[in-house]
């Protein structure tokens, strides 16, 4: 008897969760190619992270940047900031803001995986705008107001 090859359609659903990073392999045994007298193979999936066009992610940790006025990085700056589950974010920034400060906000990054209840941090990075020209009376005044140490 002459036995040709059948399709079967089997639907297969993996519900991606948030902490999962880059790298992470869902197997569902025995459902690759059939061949007569062969165990079927696994199917596997391994996951890979699309950029977002905001946060980059560092472990558990999100990573942001903000462009800061540099009048408001030396007198104070208040982040807004929409985060990935769709919140509105206000941290207010009290410290001078010098091109390597970071702002740690805990327990605002991804979920951890082996402890879904904990998340790890928003780390904001700052870039600081400096104004392209300064008048004279602007430098004095500068020079006045900030001593140099």
């Amino acid at each position: 008897m002459n036995r040709r090859p059948t399709t079967v359609e089997e639907i297969l659903t993996i519900e991606v969760k948030p902490e999962w990073k880059k790298g992470t392999k869902i197997t569902f045994p025995e459902k690759g190619n059939e061949q007569r007298s062969v165990i079927p193979s696994d199917l596997v999936f391994i996951f890979y992270e699309k950029p977002h066009s905001v946060f980059k992610r560092d472990g558990n940790d999100l990573i942001v940047t903000q462009k800061v006025p540099l009048v408001e990085a030396l007198t104070g700056y208040t982040v807004q900031l929409t985060i990935l589950d769709r919140r509105n974010l206000t941290i207010p920034v009290n410290s001078v803001i010098s091109p390597t400060y970071e702002e740690v906000v805990k327990g605002e990054g991804m979920h951890i995986p082996k402890e879904p209840s904990k998340r790890g941090n928003l780390r904001i990075k700052f870039n600081i705008k400096f104004p392209s020209k300064l008048t004279t009376k602007q430098k004095t005044d500068l020079k006045r107001l900030i001593p140099s140490s």
